[in-house]
C-alpha cells in the first residue's frame, strides 16, 4: 500500500486524515487536485535540476516531498483544491503583452510596477496572474530569458562573457555567472569555451 509505506499511521495502516486521498481499497489509486501555479512551478524546478550526483538525488528527493505538501495540504485543511481564480479574457491578453514586453527589452526592462502600468493592470494582478499562466515569476521568467540568450551568444559568437552579460542586462558579472550556473550548472566561462553541452536542459 503506497500511502501506508510513505505515511503509516500507528497500526502500520494509513493515517485517518489520509484515507480520503484513496478510493475503495485500491490505495495507489489517488485524488488528485487541479494543477495550480504553485505546482507547474515547483515542476519545473525538477525538470530543470541544476545539479549532478549525489546533490541532484537530495534536491529531487526535497522537491518530491514538497510536491506532495502541496498536493495534500488543501485537502487535509478543507481548503479549495482549485485555488487559482480565473483571469478575465482581457487581463490575459494583458498579461500576454507584458511577457513581450519583457522579451523586447531584456537588456533593460521596466520595473514591476512599470510593466503593469504600460500594459493596464496593477502590480498585484500581474504578479498574480504571471504566475497563474506561466507558471513562473516575472522576475523568474526574465532571468530565465536572459540565461537564454546568454547562452546563445557565448555558444554563437565570439563576445566575451562581459560583453554578453552586458547585452543581457548584467552590469555585474559575479552575479550574472551565478544566475547562469544556477540555470545551467556550469559558469559562462566554461559555456564559453565548449566545456559541456547546455542545449535543450
Amino acid at each position: 500500500m503506497l500511502l501506508a509505506t510513505f505515511f503509516p499511521g500507528k497500526d502500520g495502516g494509513i493515517p485517518p486524515e489520509l484515507k480520503l486521498l484513496a478510493k475503495e481499497n485500491n490505495w495507489q489509486t489517488l485524488i488528485y487536485p487541479e494543477m495550480t501555479p504553485s505546482v507547474r512551478f515547483l515542476t519545473q524546478q525538477i525538470f530543470n535540476c541544476p545539479y549532478q550526483g549525489i546533490t541532484k538525488r537530495i534536491y529531487l528527493q526535497a522537491k518530491v516531498l514538497e510536491l506532495i505538501a502541496l498536493q495534500i495540504s488543501p485537502i487535509l485543511t478543507g481548503g479549495d483544491l482549485t485555488q487559482a481564480s480565473p483571469l478575465k479574457s482581457d487581463t490575459i491578453a494583458r498579461i500576454h503583452h507584458a511577457k513581450q514586453i519583457i522579451l523586447s527589452c531584456l537588456e533593460n526592462p521596466p520595473s514591476l510596477i512599470e510593466l503593469a502600468a504600460l500594459v493596464g493592470v496593477s502590480d498585484r494582478t500581474l504578479r498574480r496572474g504571471f504566475r497563474e499562466l506561466f507558471g513562473i515569476t516575472v522576475f523568474g521568467y526574465l532571468t530565465q530569458k536572459r540565461m537564454e540568450k546568454a547562452e546563445q551568444f557565448l555558444r554563437g559568437t565570439n563576445m566575451t562573457v562581459a560583453e554578453v552579460a552586458n547585452l543581457v542586462g548584467y552590469t555585474h558579472l559575479g552575479h550574472f555567472a551565478a544566475a547562469f550556473k544556477r540555470r545551467y550548472g556550469i559558469t559562462p566561462r566554461e559555456c564559453l569555451l565548449g566545456k559541456k553541452s547546455v542545449s535543450g536542459l
